[in-house]
Order: structure tokens, then C-alpha cells, then sequence
């Protein structure tokens, strides 16, 4: 089973960057990241810690519901401040386990207080689809005697 790191590895050679926003920026200003870069959430961030997510289901929450103005709300108003993270040695199966616990769709990599990444379900669930027809396929060769 792949690491986190090697997960990471892979997402940075087709060019996906992390994508973060301040605390006090606007919420419009976090929709509209999430929008061009066809993204569901991202890491909030102060002086380079990691101190939220912001998501749409957040965006859907807390503003549309309450009726809030995306334009004079900063995104600390609507984040969610208790963010669960994993360091770059944690396996696929383990990030599955804890996004399908906690109820995550999007789970940040922080390692000595740095963002190190950022892994969403469909990420951890495309590696697991991979890993399985790989022994699918060293199973069938074992059959055949290959």
C-alpha cells in the first residue's frame, strides 16, 4: 500500500498545487479560487500554518442558509478551526479510514507544521483502484502459472 508521500509525489508531477487562502480574506475570494481552480475546499492558512478548511459545504452552511454576504465575510467566520491532518508516512488505506470516520472529503498533509499537501477521497480512492487491479492482475499471472 502507497504512502501519503508517494501519493504526493505522484499529484506534483501532473502539476497540482495546493491551493490556500487567509483567514481574512473574503469568503467571495475563497469561491472564486474554488471555482477557477475546480476545486471542493482549501486549507486556510496564517503566516504559513495551517489553521482551517474552508469547503463548500461550509460555504453552503454557514452562509447560504444564514443568509451572510460572501462579500464582507472573512473566510475564519465559516471555517472549520479543528482540522484533522496526517504526516506523509500514512498509508492510503489509513487516510481512507480516517476520512470515512470523521466524515472528510478532504484531508491535509502537515509535517513539522508545514503543509505538505492536500488529499481529497477521490485521490485516496482512484490509488485503492489501482493497487487492487494490480493484484488482480499478479493474481491472474499466478493462476496461469506466468
Amino acid at each position: 500500500m502507497k504512502t501519503v508521500a508517494q501519493l504526493l509525489k505522484l499529484k506534483v508531477s501532473h502539476n497540482q498545487q495546493v491551493h490556500t487562502i487567509a483567514q481574512d480574506q473574503m469568503v467571495l475570494e475563497a469561491l472564486k479560487v474554488m471555482a477557477e481552480k475546480n476545486i471542493g475546499a482549501l486549507p486556510v492558512v496564517h503566516n504559513g500554518a495551517l489553521v482551517g478548511m474552508v469547503s463548500e459545504r461550509d460555504y453552503a452552511r454557514k452562509m447560504v442558509l444564514k443568509g451572510r454576504s460572501s462579500i464582507g465575510t472573512p473566510v475564519s467566520a465559516i471555517m472549520s478551526a479543528t482540522v484533522i491532518t496526517v504526516d506523509s508516512q500514512q498509508t492510503v488505506e489509513t487516510c481512507m479510514n480516517i476520512m470515512t470516520d470523521n466524515h472528510l472529503r478532504h484531508l491535509p498533509v502537515v509535517e513539522h507544521g508545514e503543509l505538505l499537501g492536500l488529499l481529497s477521497i477521490g485521490d485516496l480512492v482512484k490509488e485503492a483502484i489501482a493497487e487492487q487491479a494490480d493484484l488482480i492482475q499478479q493474481l491472474e499471472q499466478y493462476i496461469r502459472g506466468v
